[in-house]
């Protein structure tokens, strides 16, 4: 037997154990603290707790919160829709996702590839047990779990290649032992999680017996959206055609858009129509853990004060990414960048005590705006109208907004959130790694490549549709709309590919801020460069203390370096560095 080293730190079976088993008279046959026998682990619920250890790695437990799959650090930050926050000094080791300046030392960059290859190591043993699964395990049981697993898979190897993009590739062949084999980086992996989320799609149940599983539908999802970093727009638009007239969440319910956007990040509204595929969170359970640890440091910064969780003042949104939801007095957005000059800026209280007067813009924007950013004056969920300056740890450093989506409710507090740790924001919410709307606006922009421009602009405005259900409006303690909320959907024919694009591209700009894909969306663009230098320009001036000489480079920046940790791990001759390292 030989060890197959993918990352310093991953685990060669999965720890986590759900049932307690009788012991034995005879010491000898009783197997050592922390290890099972074989037949525990073939059982049923053996199987079914290595696989639950799978998932439980979604969220990077034991790692640091930029290691996640929500991933707000690098999709969001790295993309410009929010900064650090907080101040300079607290957790500092952020800054550099903000600045595209990491470095191979970095032990966020380490964690990110650990928290993943666990994830891979995890489902791999699942693989490995499965061909000695006892009697009671049914080929029906074989198939969904072997689903599930390569499904987990795919989506850690997804995660690992769109952060390095050479990765190492191991799978349940490659065993786990007493003997060492290196894995190189070498080979492009795209053809391995295609296989991957291919087979959980032939092979998975339509609907779940549990939700938050996988299911057939989540499985093509998948697949589509691996297909659109591929560019392989034909091959998506044949899934999300199928996924659209068919596909239901794995509680049997079928994809929609919820009829309120808030609800979209409310825990009560947890696993809708509009879930695909979510990270669950759960509170109050005994371990806080089963809440969003990954989340935790993501509110406004109050101490004392009436909002939530008592701290943290981190994942600040950006000033760029507030214009960007001005619209004209038609209700569309300012397609041609104009948002981020002279009026249509969105008007803030940058640089003012909450003690002191301020009237929010009077300007139209769209609603959105008010579920994604808290402003001041703005009511803040059911807690208070957002104070400005007293929710801000370092207004110079963080800027004047706080992060709104995945915030509980006053009202939710210490039931949907765990208050048996420092702070109440280990809360129930889930995170949607991939939600119906996400499906509509990837299966517009394969439209656009490969189909119907008419399409394309269909689905584009169903999600905006949606925004602009007054019934969802953000209210005022009168009654009426907390701001100017002007929306509507696009009615003149998009000109060409490149009007529909941008058209597509600024509309996941809006619906999926602060929900860790802009980063990601630009690379796989192209546009990554151009966009965040400009963004890096106009966020300078407002921010020079987080952002100044700041810059994205180009073949280089696009992806976080191979942590050196890993390459001494395996040596220099194994895993190679990425360009500009």
């Amino acid at each position: 037997m030989k060890t197959t080293y993918i990352g310093k730190g991953t685990v060669a079976t999965a720890l986590l154990v759900l049932t307690t088993f009788a012991c034995n008279d005879q010491f000898l046959n009783i197997p050592a603290t922390g290890q099972l026998a074989s037949a525990q682990l073939t059982s049923l619920a053996g199987l079914d707790g290595l696989l639950i250890s799978s998932y439980s790695q979604l969220n990077a437990r034991g790692f640091t919160q930029s290691a996640s799959s929500n991933n707000w650090a690098r999709g969001s930050i790295s993309g410009g829709e929010a900064n650090k926050g907080s101040n300079a000094g607290d957790f500092n080791a952020l800054t550099p996702f903000q600045r595209y300046e990491l470095l191979p030392s970095s032990g966020q960059v380490n964690d990110k590839w650990n928290a993943m290859y666990e994830g891979i190591s995890r489902a791999n043993a699942v693989l490995r047990a499965l061909p000695s699964a006892s009697a009671e395990v049914l080929d029906t049981d074989k198939k969904r779990i072997a689903g599930e697993a390569r499904f987990l898979r795919g989506h850690y190897y997804f995660e690992l290649k769109r952060a390095f993009n050479m990765v190492p590739y191991v799978d349940e062949t490659l065993d786990y032992g007493t003997g060492i084999e290196k894995v190189a980086n070498d080979k492009d992996i795209w053809t391995n999680i295609e296989a991957d989320f291919k087979y959980a799609y032939d092979n998975l149940p339509a609907t779940q017996g549990a939700v938050g599983r996988a299911n057939k539908w989540a499985a093509a999802s998948y697949l589509a959206k691996a297909y659109m970093y591929e560019k392989k727009y034909a091959e998506a638009k044949a899934l999300f055609d199928l996924i659209i007239a068919n596909g239901v969440t794995s509680g049997g319910k079928k994809y929609g858009l919820v009829a309120k956007y808030a609800n979209v990040f409310n825990a009560e509204f947890d696993n809708n129509e509009e879930s695909v595929f979510a990270m669950q969170a759960a509170a109050n359970t005994g371990s806080s853990d089963n809440a969003n640890p990954d989340l935790v440091l993501n509110f406004p910064y109050n101490t004392g004060s009436n909002g939530p969780a008592g701290c943290c003042g981190f994942f600040a949104p950006s000033f760029e990414l507030a214009n960007s939801f001005r619209t004209n007095a038609n209700g569309l957005p300012l397609l041609d960048g104009s948002y981020n000059t002279g009026a249509n800026q969105l008007k803030t209280d940058q640089g003012l005590a909450s003690k002191d007067p301020f009237t929010p813009d009077a300007n139209p924007v769209d609603p959105r705006l008010d579920h994604s950013i808290g402003r001041r004056g703005i009511p803040y969920l059911d807690w208070q109208p957002h104070p400005g300056f007293d929710w801000i740890r370092d207004q110079g450093f963080a800027g004047p907004y706080s992060p709104k989506k995945f915030v509980f409710y006053k009202s939710q507090d210490k039931t949907l959130t765990d208050g048996s740790s420092w702070t109440d924001g280990y809360s129930a919410i889930n995170y949607n790694i991939i939600r119906f709307a996400d499906v509509l606006l990837m299966a517009a922009e394969a439209e656009i490549e490969v189909g119907s421009l008419a399409t394309a602009q269909k689905y584009i405005n169903q999600v905006r549709a949606r925004a602009a259900n007054a019934d969802g409006f953000v209210k005022g303690a009168d009654g009426k709309p907390a701001a100017n909320y002007v929306i509507a959907q696009y009615t003149v024919p998009f000109a060409d590919k490149v009007a529909a694009r941008t058209a597509v591209q600024f509309e996941r700009k809006l619906e999926l801020s602060g929900e860790g894909h802009r980063f990601y969306d630009l690379v796989r663009w192209g546009v990554a460069a151009p966009v965040l230098n400009a963004f890096l320009a106009y966020e300078s001036g407002k921010l020079s203390v987080g952002y100044g000489g700041a810059k994205f480079t180009a073949g280089k920046d696009e992806y976080m370096p191979i942590p050196q940790t890993q390459i001494d791990y395996q040596g220099n001759t194994v895993l190679k560095q990425n360009p500009g390292y």
